[in-house]
């Protein structure tokens, strides 16, 4: 990247870095109170971290922004992709796009969506898996954070309880260990593994049957 292009994408991640912050203020991590922008910020670093170009970063950013704020969006979802587009390019709405598991609310059923979006990563461009891949590395390890803290008990506020997120989680390890991104896929793995183990201890260490 030469001094213009550094230019260029420092200007345009802090104009999606403003929008992204606007777009989820009043939205915070579940059932924490933690503004949501935290884990966009992380998200994005993290793709920087792992060798992510320009509409890489940004769509991190972004990457929640049609599922999660869409619906209350002036003039709704159509318009929010729109600005997106215009403001930060194709690419990057195509990405967003692809790391989007529904642009309708109320929600569709928490297993049936899940499971298309496990199909869906394992057609989708290698733009689309970096980002999503780097999305689920952060969760996880928000996850093996309080498992440490509050054990098991953790995944009561997750809709697929605790056997449905260690599917998930699993699953889409799998297929982002078998296509790639490679490094944080193994980074996820990892991860996964150590929120598998936890899961099966309470906050005593005592092994739960």
């Amino acid at each position: 990247m030469n001094e213009r292009e550094r230019v260029e994408f420092h200007r345009d991640f802090e104009r999606a870095l403003t929008f992204a912050t606007r777009l989820h203020a009043a939205q915070t991590r579940k059932q924490t109170e933690i503004p949501y922008i935290a884990h966009l910020i992380s998200v994005a670093g993290l793709v920087l971290e792992f060798g992510g170009n320009r509409d890489e970063a940004i769509a991190a950013l972004l990457h929640d922004s049609i599922e999660d704020q869409g619906t209350h969006y002036p003039d709704g979802v159509r318009a929010l992709k729109a600005f997106i587009e215009s403001e930060f390019g194709a690419p990057v709405l195509d990405i967003v796009e692809g790391c989007t598991d529904t642009e309708t609310e109320p929600k569709p059923p928490w297993r049936a969506r899940k499971e298309a979006y496990i199909r869906h990563v394992q057609s989708a461009s290698a733009s689309v898996r970096l980002v999503s891949c780097a999305d689920k590395l952060h969760n996880a390890r928000s996850i093996v954070m309080d498992l440490r803290v509050f054990g098991a008990a953790s995944f009561e506020r997750f809709k697929g309880g605790k056997d449905g997120t260690l599917w998930y989680y699993r699953e889409l390890s799998e297929v982002f260990t078998r296509l790639g991104p490679a490094e944080p896929a193994a980074e996820l793995s990892r991860t996964v593994a150590t929120m598998s183990d936890l899961a099966s201890y309470g906050v005593e260490g005592i092994r739960l049957t």
